[in-house]
């Protein structure tokens, strides 16, 4: 890497709780809990690579899915193998889905909203 190029080291999701919301990935991912305080929380890859970054923002609005109101403007794709077992885990830990139409028989993928409201899918593809 040259000093002009930038490398990709984190992404950062707005929320109202930043606690919560990371530790909702942490357990979603499987990965060590986030370190930080109320305000601003990093949550690192034990594989190495990008974090997850978590920003509280005070007047947090949720995006919707699908919506040209308040449109997702991204959204994380987490790949899994077993698509229905990471299904149950997700919802058990507070994902609620919001479009399972792209499922094909365990192959495809599955839309969910975290507990913040941000899109993310779970992609057996």
């Amino acid at each position: 890497m040259t000093a002009e190029v930038p490398a990709f080291g984190s992404v950062v999701l707005d929320c109202a709780d930043a606690p919560e919301l990371s530790a909702f990935y942490a357990k979603l991912l499987d990965w060590p809990d986030a370190e930080g305080g109320e305000h601003w929380r990093t949550l690192s890859n034990p594989a190495g690579g990008p974090k997850i970054e978590f920003q509280r923002v005070a007047d947090f609005r949720a995006p919707e899915w699908p919506s040209a109101k308040k449109p997702q403007q991204f959204h994380l794709d987490l790949t899994v193998t077993d698509l229905a077992a990471a299904h149950e885990r997700a919802v058990h830990l507070g994902a609620r889905l919001l479009d399972d139409t792209n499922d094909r028989e365990g192959k495809g993928f599955r839309v969910y909203a975290d507990p913040a409201g941000h899109p993310f899918c779970l992609c057996a593809c």
